[in-house]
């Protein structure tokens, strides 16, 4: 699928979109029970506020981040039961990175998911794995799972009371990309980065580097999104371990390497809302559905439980969503609102990926830029997919109070 070297050093594909409608692909909505809570807007005005009342402080806003992740291997049958992994901050990370055989089956696909030190904050990311380096005989998995278990391990250790300085996205990936560099059994490899950390006070700060990215979901409407960092069609910037031997046959015939660094990520600040959602995925996805197709994804969920209900004036979220997003029976597997959102979408972009007669966003790049290719339907990938649904604290109960 157009694998390609730049001056000696391989490369993958970029972002494209294109709009697709796909059925759902598992039932798995049904499992959750609906049940009755009171909605909210997000602009809740005081009516009864006396005129000659004191001006108050507003309370400190704490939120809870409620994430699960979904993957898919290429080539590999997806199991929506089993290809699915369900976040407990509560759980210990280990500080040692996984052997192979206790990886996620995503393939050359990593993520991580990890509380930050003993704060509620959470840290979370994607990194794809270069394909290319198979031509060279580097399994491009090791780069990007050992990537993932570093930044884990980072996150979960950081103690900031310590005289550490504040965890950033960036420094977060700094700091994984720095323990691959150090990690002795890695000689060559490299991936893209994506990576976040949502703060306790609603605050989130992403580093995205290359076409691994993210979309923000709120009230039924897509509120921002990355876009992808390239450095030339089919050439998406890329964490890089390149063996010196490389790096000289490319001098040698006038080129550079190719390797950007944690400090080339795009780094951007976003306040986060009860209600939100957090889609991050590997381009398996983003080469093979739309933002649209996945807000719509998103919506049916959410609109068919209940967490989002319609109104008169648009959309309105429950007030409570630990019944969503908490299971009620732990001696079952979990299934939760944020794992059901990410098997769906790992599924809708499974199903796309494979669709030989409808063109995906990658087949309509490739038709623009090399026709002469004749590619068409989907781009079949390794796919991961972490989602994060929001909610803060005792909102209804402040908001009960001011009324």
């Amino acid at each position: 699928m157009l694998s390609k070297t730049h001056n000696g050093i391989p490369f993958r594909p970029i972002i494209a979109c294109f709009q697709y409608q796909p059925k759902p692909p598992f039932p798995l909505a049904p499992l959750l029970r609906q049940r009755n809570h009171h909605v909210r807007a997000f602009s809740v005005q005081s009516i009864l506020r006396s005129q000659e009342q004191q001006p108050q402080a507003e309370p400190t806003r704490r939120f809870t981040y409620h994430a699960a992740a979904s993957f898919s291997a290429k080539y590999k049958k997806f199991d929506p039961i089993n290809h699915v992994f369900h976040f407990n901050p509560y759980n210990r990370i280990q500080t040692q990175k996984r052997p192979k055989s206790k990886r996620p089956a995503s393939g050359q696909d990593a993520f991580f998911i990890s509380r930050v030190g003993d704060t509620n904050a959470v840290a979370f990311g994607i990194a794809d794995g270069v394909g290319g380096w198979e031509d060279s005989g580097v399994d491009p998995a090791d780069f990007s799972h050992s990537f993932c278990d570093y930044m884990a391990a980072a996150a979960y250790d950081h103690k900031p009371d310590a005289g550490e300085l504040s965890l950033t996205a960036r420094s977060l990936m700094q700091k994984g990309y720095d323990d691959v560099c150090r990690d002795g059994s890695i000689h060559a490899g490299g991936s893209t980065a994506s990576v976040a950390i949502a703060n306790e006070d609603g605050k989130l700060e992403v580093a995205n580097l290359g076409d691994s990215g993210f979309v923000h979901l709120r009230l039924n409407a897509v509120h921002s999104y990355s876009e992808p960092q390239t450095h030339a069609f089919n050439t998406p910037y890329q964490l890089s371990i390149v063996p010196a031997s490389m790096l000289a046959r490319a001098a040698a015939f006038g080129g550079a390497q190719l390797c950007d660094y944690p400090k080339d990520a795009d780094v951007t600040q976003h306040t986060l809302k009860h209600g939100d959602i957090l889609v991050f995925a590997s381009d398996g996805v983003w080469d093979n559905l739309f933002n649209q197709d996945i807000l719509r994804i998103a919506s049916r969920l959410m609109v068919g439980l209940g967490a989002w209900q319609t109104s008169d004036g648009g959309i309105l979220v429950a007030e409570n969503l630990k019944p969503y997003t908490q299971a009620e029976d732990s001696t079952q597997r979990p299934l939760t609102l944020q794992s059901a959102l990410a098997v769906e979408i790992a599924g809708a972009a499974k199903l796309a990926s494979t669709n030989q007669r409808l063109d995906g966003p990658f087949a309509k790049e490739v038709q623009k830029y090399y026709p002469q290719e004749n590619w068409h339907g989907g781009k079949v990938d390794d796919i991961c997919v972490v989602v994060v649904v929001v909610s803060e604290d005792g909102k209804s109960e402040a908001i009960k109070s001011k009324l």
